[in-house]
């Protein structure tokens, strides 16, 4: 088992746990951290039927008065309406600010809980159970929390950090191929950014065969760039890496590109426009992009540049008139490069050519 530690912007740590078995002693690990009390398990349609029943086995044999709350599976869940139903089950299950939620599925769930518990009685403690890779290696780290609006994807949020994350490896064995290649998306990314051994394991490694070393990797990267720069003024913009083209493929497919998939697609563009641009070699972009597709991702966008570029200049990192994007100069290494907003349509196109 992989044992890290993040450290919070107020000096708090909490512990991140990887390794098999840990929806079984989730109670006790929970306990470790946060005296029992009132719990509020949130899930999901198609996670409740797996792990629910054990989680609140595990929660309850260490002393904790479990709850729970299920809602429908998918990205529609990031709404205000359902983050609205969450509030008031906490609410109705009599939680305080000494109780804790705890998010027991993906990042959809991850997001919407953490977002709940930063709001409810103006802040109260939640715990990470993420039951996919791209939650695990991603998204259940660094205390990013947020619902979708209409306007745009995470436009509601704030940082919230939990005090727990425990990624039981076992989850990943129900996990569909098109879920575990989300999750290689954000792997491969952080590949990218600053781990060429990560890189390697999806390159030409098995990467079936090392989920926890995989997990462990993209969790030490994200920890040490989170403790930066927790709320995202600087450092941390490096994890955006293909991700403001990402978001809109996410809205322009209306949520039917799924997150991993649209940030391969942006991943790709943003390789191809570094090559056009003289930032990145050819041979670093083509390594790239068939490391994707070897993961079983998409690398050829389905929209235009122009349409593209107007719902990226709705997105929460626009600052003004100016966004800041991440630009691969190696395997191992990227540049954060910020923009008029009106030069992202010119961007994307440069990032679409030469799809095959």
């Amino acid at each position: 088992m992989h044992k890290q530690i993040l450290t919070t912007p107020d000096g708090e740590t909490y512990p991140i746990l990887t390794g098999s078995g840990l929806l079984h002693t989730c109670g006790q690990e929970i306990a470790a951290v946060k005296k029992p009390c009132r719990v509020m398990i949130v899930s999901d349609s198609n996670v409740a039927p797996l792990y629910l029943d054990r989680v609140k086995a595990s929660l309850s044999a260490a002393g904790f008065a479990v709850n729970t709350h299920v809602v429908s599976a998918g990205e529609e869940s990031k709404s205000i309406g359902v983050l609205g139903a969450l509030l008031e089950s906490f609410a109705e299950a009599k939680l305080t600010r000494t109780d804790i939620a705890v998010a027991l599925g993906g990042g959809v769930i991850g997001d919407l809980t953490g977002f709940a518990a930063g709001c409810y009685l103006r802040g109260i403690n939640f715990v990470q159970l993420p039951t996919t890779l791209l939650s695990a290696v991603d998204a259940s780290v660094g205390g990013k929390t947020a619902v979708n609006l209409r306007h745009g994807k995470n436009l509601a949020g704030l940082f919230h950090q939990p005090i727990g994350v425990y990624c039981d490896t076992d989850s990943l064995q129900t996990l569909h191929p098109h879920e575990l290649a989300d999750g290689a998306a954000e792997a491969i990314k952080t590949g990218i950014l600053g781990d060429p051994e990560l890189f390697a394991i999806y390159e030409t490694g098995d990467p079936a065969a090392q989920y926890e070393e995989i997990i462990a990797r993209s969790v030490a990267y994200k920890a040490k760039i989170v403790t930066e720069d927790p709320t995202e003024k600087g450092v941390r913009k490096l994890l955006n890496l293909g991700h403001t083209a990402a978001h809109a493929i996410e809205r322009l497919s209306d949520f039917g590109i799924s997150h991993g998939h649209a940030v391969a697609i942006g991943t790709a563009i943003v390789a191809r426009a570094s090559v056009k641009r003289g930032i990145m070699k050819n041979d670093d972009s083509a390594r790239i992009i068939n490391t994707l597709i070897r993961s079983g991702l998409p690398v050829v966008c389905p929209y235009g540049a122009a349409e593209m570029a107007k719902i990226a200049a709705l997105d929460k990192k626009a600052a003004a008139a100016n966004i800041t994007v991440i630009l691969p100069e190696t395997i191992g290494k990227c540049r954060m490069e910020s923009m008029p907003i009106a030069a992202l349509e010119a961007l994307f196109a440069d990032g679409l050519e030469g799809q095959a």
